[in-house]
Formats: structure tokens, sequence, C-alpha cells
């Protein structure tokens, strides 16, 4: 009871922004804040992009066209664990764990978990654990979700690095040291995220979310980095010091973003996270727009779930370096509320005459706003492509999509917050969050 009375509160506090901004300032001044936050949200990601380059990234060793990074030397070439968490995963996990063991670092072991797949995964894994002596293969009896098999994995590890990918994730060869070579060198990295890359591009939704990884995606994890602490890893590609996982008790069960969840664990036990655009992991996203809605809305109801976990403690002094990233999803969840209530207002005006300070004349903007809104699109765009064409050949072939995400993402993220909110707030705690087989892109026959 005590919990969903703080979680009403926690409600009002987000929707108490918009309705603030509806009774207090004009329908254009509220206009105005939909349009120019998404304008200072991008003009924020190109200025901590533009600074990561070049504070780091232009320093780096780029070797050739087909061969671009200098890959780090490990000290002491330490035993390297990849864990593979698995469910229904038989169409994609031989390819999976081909590319894990072809790694160019050689010093490394696989741990598959079958998380109580359906289907011919465990088949699968065993057959080739029968060949490859660097596989080792966990099987659960049943689905207890990717926390417990990450969990799993972590305790049948014999290394202090882990690489964590998902079970249709196909690694660069060289993703390894890339991953593992920050927390050798600071030890008060507790984990590194990684470069996920697409490789779903038969339909629109496929081809748009070129954009968003090259566009977004990076651009975000580039400023966060800078401003010192990451909102979460890449669930697909991210390695961890098991020495701060098992300080944080690991990942927590009921969460149902565990990528989400245990970066602001590490991190609020003072561990830092680093990103590492050099490596690579290819990977299968959603084709269609109901896989697409149900992946976004778990990843937007995974922040909302973080933000309920946190708000009511993170108010300590010695966590303050994460309040930039609270305030930051704050305002992205007022701002969703907020364009719903405009679109409210501009439907009621056209039935009823309401005050002049609530009357929303149109709901597209004004001239100069939308004009400062594409060129803004435009160089974020353009900046985009400058840096990541040198992790990704060929980029150039996506232009006509990338230019057209940023539109995109604000819009799922509106939708997917006006929903994730209210689930989170009626959700029941402590509940063993289970996975399900998501949405990998349109099936193709072989013949």
């Amino acid at each position: 009871m005590k919990d969903r009375l703080v979680a009403a509160l926690i409600l009002l506090v987000v929707l108490a922004g918009p309705l603030g901004f509806a009774l207090n300032l004009t329908g254009q001044l509220l206009l105005n804040f939909v349009f120019l936050y998404p304008l200072l949200m991008s003009a924020l990601w190109i200025s901590g992009a533009t600074y990561f380059w070049f504070h780091w990234e232009r320093h780096w060793s780029w070797r050739g066209k087909d061969t671009p990074f200098q890959v780090p030397e490990l000290k002491g070439e330490p035993l390297v664990s990849i864990l593979i968490p698995c469910f229904n995963e038989g169409d994609h996990v031989r390819e999976t764990l081909a590319a894990a063991l072809n790694q160019n670092y050689q010093n490394i072991e696989v741990i598959a978990i079958n998380d109580g797949s359906s289907d011919n995964t465990a088949d699968i894994l065993d057959q080739v654990a029968e060949s490859e002596p660097r596989l080792r293969v966990v099987h659960l009896a049943k689905n207890q979700g990717k926390a417990v098999a990450m969990r799993s994995g972590a305790l049948a590890a014999r290394s202090e690095f882990l690489v964590c990918i998902d079970g249709d994730a196909l690694l660069d060869p060289d993703a390894v040291p890339f991953m593992v070579a920050p927390m050798i060198d600071n030890p008060r990295v507790g984990a590194v995220t990684g470069n996920p890359r697409i490789r779903t591009r038969s339909t629109l939704v496929g081809r748009i979310q070129v954009g968003e990884f090259s566009s977004i995606i990076g651009m975000i994890k580039r400023t966060q980095r800078v401003y010192g602490r990451v909102f979460t890893v890449s669930g697909v590609i991210a390695a961890f010091r098991r020495t701060a996982l098992d300080r944080v008790d690991y990942w927590s069960v009921d969460m149902i973003t565990d990528d989400i969840d245990i970066s602001w664990k590490l991190q609020l036990d003072h561990w830092s996270i680093f990103y590492e655009p050099r490596a690579l992991c290819w990977i299968l996203m959603p084709e269609t727009l109901r896989g697409l809605w149900k992946q976004r809305l778990r990843w937007a109801q995974g922040g909302a779930e973080v933000l309920l976990k946190n708000v009511r403690t993170i108010w300590k002094w010695r966590w303050r370096y994460m309040w930039p990233l609270l305030f930051e999803f704050c305002l992205s969840a007022i701002w969703a509320f907020t364009f719903a209530l405009t679109i409210v207002l501009w439907v009621l005006g056209q039935f009823i005459t309401l005050p002049e300070s609530l009357r929303i004349i149109q709901l597209v903007p004004p001239g100069f706003t939308g004009l400062l809104l594409a060129c803004v699109c435009l160089t974020q765009f353009t900046i985009s492509l400058l840096i990541e064409r040198h992790y990704e050949r060929d980029l150039h072939h996506w232009v006509f999509w990338i230019i057209w995400y940023p539109a995109a993402y604000w819009m799922i993220t509106l939708f997917t917050t006006l929903v994730s909110f209210p689930k989170v707030m009626l959700k029941r705690r402590k509940r063993l969050a289970t996975w399900t087989s998501p949405d990998r892109g349109i099936k193709r026959s072989s013949t």
C-alpha cells in the first residue's frame, strides 16, 4: 500500500509539470516547450558527441579501411568469460556461438545459459559443446528470466571479466579486448558498454533503426559519458567486472530491463561505466511496427521502474553525479505528458471555447521553430555520419532513412512514455521478470 501511495505521488509530480504549464502559461508557450525541448536535447547530444570525438576518438589509431582499429593488448592476457543467455534461440544461436568463439583474443571461455527454452536451443548448445572445449552450457529447468540466466552464468564463470551478449548477437572478432581493456586500465570501471549495429534492414522499420543507432543512440552514449554517467549499458553487448557485480548483488530478478537496473546499481555504488564505440556487435532488431512497439514499451517501462526504485533515495550528496540522468529522464517524461496535454487542449478547442491562455491554435511548429528544428536535425545527422563512418562502411547508403529517424524517435518516446508510466505505477512488485522471444526481423526461406 505504501509503495502504491508513493507511486501515485510520483505520478502527480510528473504530471504537475504540464499541468502547471497549462494553468500558468499561454497555449503558445506550452506548444513552444513541446517543440523546443527536442531542440535542446539535440543540441546537447551534438555538443557531447563532438566533445567525445575531439577529446578521445580522434586520438585513436586508425589502421586502414579494412581493419580500422588498433586493438589494445590486455596486460597479463587474463581469461575472459563470454556469457550468452538463451531463450528459444534455435534459429540464431549456432551463428552467435561461432562469432563468440572466433575472437582474435584467444584466452576466452564461452558460457551459454539455456533458460528453459521450449525449442531446440538446448540440443544445439550441447552439440556445439561436444566439439568445442571452450564452450560450457548451463541448463535451467524453466524460464526464469534473463537476470537469473546472467547470474547463473556469472557464478559459473572462471574470469573476473564478463562480456555479456544476447543469444542472437554477432560479436566483432576484436570486441573482447576493446571491452575489457578499460577495466584493466582503470580499477574503478565496473562496466563497459559496446556499439551495437543493426543487421536487419529489409523493411522500413528496420532501416530507420539504422538511423537511430547512428544518429541518436551513439550520440546519447557519448554525451552521457562526457558528463560522467551513463543511463544504461547496451543489454545486447556489455562487459562487467565480477567484483563490481558481486558488490551490488548482480542483476535484479524483478526488473523488466536488467540492463538499465544494473547500470544504476553499479553507478550508485560509485563504479564508472565507459562507452567503447570500437567494440562492435551486429544485432537483430524488430522489423514490424508491432515488434518495435513491444520492444520500446519494455525499454520505457524499464526506465520508469528504475525511476520509481531510486527517486526516494537518490538525493544524498554522494549520489549527486546521478542527478543529471534523473533530471533528463524526468524532463523527457514531462515533455511526453505535456505533448499529450496540448493535443487534448487542441481537440477540445475544436468543440468548445477554452480560456484564451489554454487555446492551442495549431499542432505544427511555427515557421521559425520548424526551420530551426530542421537545421538542427540535419546538423545532428551530418555530425553522426562523420563520426559513425569509422565503425560501419557504406553507411551513406542509408542516408535517406537516417534523416527521418529523429521525428520517429520522438513519437515513439511520446507514446511509450504515456503507456509505460501507468503500467509501472500499477505493477505488483517483486515478481520474477521472465522473458519471451522478441521480434528479430523478417524470417526468410533459405531456398
